[in-house]
């Protein structure tokens, strides 16, 4: 695999990181949470102005023709910076199933209003007795007539408040678990049924609780073929986690850095806490767990577009796994080395600390996520 970057990857890399430097310092950011919607609309213009809302699309459809490198750059200035825009839960979600099943018309209505920053989408998905099963799906999706009725509950739709249009998961078929029979629906979010509880996550991100109650829609809606969703939706989630890898990269390498400079100025018995060994070796503990992850969050985007699923999910598992290790230890030694300011509101790294939990989280812990790589064989298979 070669890990190198592009001149173009090279460039987009310096743009982005210039505009998080520029754009997303700590007091700005607290701003933006201060104000409705709790994130900046005028940066999310400046996003689609730069491309970057449209790195995933074709060129035909109006995007930047990237792919998961492109992304991995972007959720890693995501992380560093504690970006709130909703770029997960629009370009890598809701975008992730228009380019995988969108029909030609549903991709030349729904992705350039989303390229343009005038459209966002979230994935409604998770229901509260699945937990991480993709496929425990109780929400229904009914034939009347000419149209779709759904009816369900949906929890922990990421960016789910602002959202104008939503990708709905409803079984058309079978058991609440089982594999077949699962359909995805573009849902109008203001569509007439659809109620919408918003509420700030602990990283102050924003998600919503989300009710279908018998909300109709046509057959124009369906993404993909009915009843047959689940391989799709395992793809883009399998794509949101290696973003997320990416993003937790960002955030433990700015974790770090504050650590260390934090390190060289607070004194205690007249120097620098930073001379003390013991420390020191903490630091650098954090760093090889970094590195660690960086070569797992760069695994997990290589894997992606694998045309084997059991090895890209098992990719993906593993990658999540030291992720979710390697972000609980730096946080947490984050925090700690910096003492009682670690836990303050003023102090980012306790930011940086709550961002990396809830990542660990999301789509699987990792506890989930090793039970899931042993029961595939693990990552690496061993002969005889």
């Amino acid at each position: 695999m070669d890990f190198d970057l592009g001149d173009e990857q090279r460039m987009l890399k310096d743009s982005i990181d210039r505009l998080v430097d520029e754009q997303y310092d700590f007091g700005r950011r607290s701003k933006y949470l201060a104000q409705p919607p709790s994130w900046s609309r005028e940066l999310w213009r400046r996003f689609a102005e730069m491309g970057l809302l449209g790195l995933p699309f074709a060129e035909a459809d109006g995007g930047f023709g990237g792919g998961p490198v492109e992304t991995m750059l972007m959720m890693e200035a995501v992380g560093r910076g504690l970006l709130l825009e909703p770029y997960l839960a629009t370009v890598v979600l809701g975008g992730g199933f228009l380019r995988l099943c969108g029909t030609p018309s549903q991709r030349r209505s729904l992705i350039p209003p989303l390229v343009n920053g005038d459209s966002l989408m979230a994935f409604a998905h998770s229901e509260s007795q699945a937990r991480y099963a993709l496929n425990d799906i109780a929400t229904t999706a009914r034939r009347e007539g000419a149209s779709w009725v759904i009816d369900g509950r949906k929890r922990y739709v990421l960016h789910g408040d602002c959202a104008e249009k939503l990708v709905v998961s409803a079984r058309v078929g079978g058991g609440r678990r089982d594999e077949e029979g699962i359909a995805l629906f573009v849902v109008d979010a203001n569509a007439a049924g659809v109620v919408r509880r918003s509420y700030s996550t602990q990283d102050r991100l924003r998600a919503a609780d989300i009710a279908f109650n018998a909300v109709q829609v046509s057959d124009a809606a369906l993404l993909g073929e009915p009843g047959r969703a689940l391989p799709v939706i395992e793809r883009v989630v399998d794509a949101a986690i290696a973003a997320l890898c990416a993003e937790a990269v960002g955030a433990m390498q700015r974790a770090h850095d504050l650590t260390v400079e934090y390190l060289k100025v607070r004194k205690q018995f007249g120097v620098a806490i930073g001379s003390f060994q013991a420390l020191q070796h903490r630091a650098v503990d954090m760093l090889v767990m970094l590195e660690q992850a960086r070569s797992m969050a760069m695994y997990a985007t290589m894997m992606v577009d694998a045309p084997d699923a059991l090895e890209r999910s098992k990719a993906i598992s593993a990658a999540k796994v030291q992720i979710g290790r390697s972000g609980r230890f730096i946080g947490q030694q984050a925090v700690q080395l910096h003492g009682g300011i670690g836990v303050t509101e003023e102090a980012q790294v306790g930011h940086y600390l709550r961002r990396l939990s809830m990542i660990e989280l999301m789509f699987g812990d990792t506890d989930h996520h090793l039970v899931k790589l042993a029961r595939s064989g693990g990552l690496v298979t061993v002969e005889g």
